[in-house]
C-alpha cells in the first residue's frame, strides 16, 4: 500500500498548468493517476469533474473547462445544482452533451440524498431531521413539504413528498398527509419543508399548516412530533420552540 504524503504536498491543478492537456501534465498531477494512487478524496472539485467529463473541447483543455464550471458558480456545488441545462451551456466549453453529464451527476447526488435506507436509530431530536433532509431539499429554489412517518419507537418507516410549490408558497394537503400515515400504520408524523429564501423564520402560513396537521393527528390519535423548516445550513424546529 502506498503511503499518503502530507496533504499540502498533493499536486493541484494550478493556474500555471491550465493551458496544458491532461496528457501533457506530469503523471502526479493527472487527476486519474492521483485518484488511483491516493483515492478520490484528495482531488479538488475541478479535478473530480475532469475525471467525469474526461475530455475538453478544441482549444479548451479539460482542466480549464472544469475550472470554468466551478468559477462561473462561485466554486459552489449548491449554485451549480440550480443551473438549468440552458444556463450550463452558457459556460465556455460546455455543450449539450457535457451539460447533460453535469445535470446527471447532480441528479445522482439528489437521489443519493433522498434514497430511503432502513434507519434503526430512533429520531430523538430535530438536528437528526435537519441532517437527514438538508441535502435533499435545503437548496431547492422552490418549496417542498415532506412528511416522515414513524413507528412507536420513533424509527422512520417511510417518507413522502407531500407537495411541491413555488418559492412563495406550497399548497398543503392535509388529507393526503393523513392518508399516507394511515396506509403505513404510522404512529407518528414529522413534517419538514424548506425555505428557498434561506431564512428559517416561520411564516403565518407555516403556523397555520402546523396547527392543521396537529389537529388532524389528534383526531386520528397520531403523534405529531415536529415541524422542521430546513435551509442548506440552518433549521427551525416547532417542537424546540414550544409551538407544538
Amino acid at each position: 500500500m502506498n503511503d499518503l504524503p502530507p496533504l499540502n504536498s498533493y499536486p493541484e491543478i494550478s493556474s500555471q498548468i491550465t493551458t496544458r492537456t491532461v496528457k501533457e501534465m506530469d503523471p502526479d498531477q493527472q487527476p486519474r493517476e492521483k485518484a488511483e494512487k491516493y483515492g478520490c478524496g484528495v482531488l479538488s472539485i475541478p479535478e473530480l469533474w475532469a475525471l467525469i467529463l474526461r475530455v475538453g473541447t478544441p482549444g479548451m483543455p479539460i482542466t480549464d473547462l472544469c475550472r470554468n464550471i466551478m468559477h462561473d458558480n462561485d466554486g459552489s456545488l449548491h449554485k451549480l445544482e440550480r443551473r438549468t441545462r440552458a444556463e450550463l451551456r452558457k459556460i465556455k466549453g460546455i455543450g449539450t452533451t457535457k451539460s447533460i453529464q453535469v445535470e446527471a451527476v447532480m441528479e445522482l447526488i439528489k437521489r443519493y440524498c433522498t434514497e430511503e435506507i432502513p434507519i434503526e436509530d430512533p429520531i430523538t431530536n430535530s438536528s437528526m431531521i435537519f441532517q437527514r433532509m438538508r441535502n435533499s431539499i435545503g437548496n431547492l429554489d422552490h418549496e417542498q413539504i415532506w412528511i416522515l412517518l414513524l413507528n412507536r419507537r420513533n424509527q422512520i418507516i417511510k417518507q413522502y413528498t407531500l407537495t411541491t410549490g413555488t418559492s412563495v408558497a406550497s399548497l398543503f394537503d392535509l388529507k393526503k398527509a393523513l392518508k399516507f400515515a394511515l396506509t403505513e400504520n404510522a404512529e407518528g408524523i414529522i413534517m419538514v419543508h424548506n425555505h428557498p429564501s434561506g431564512g428559517t423564520r416561520p411564516s403565518p402560513q407555516d403556523d397555520r399548516i402546523t396547527q392543521d396537521l396537529k389537529k388532524g393527528c389528534e383526531y386520528l390519535q397520531l403523534r405529531m412530533l415536529d415541524h422542521v423548516i430546513v435551509t442548506s445550513n440552518d433549521y427551525y424546529s416547532y417542537m424546540d420552540n414550544g409551538k407544538i
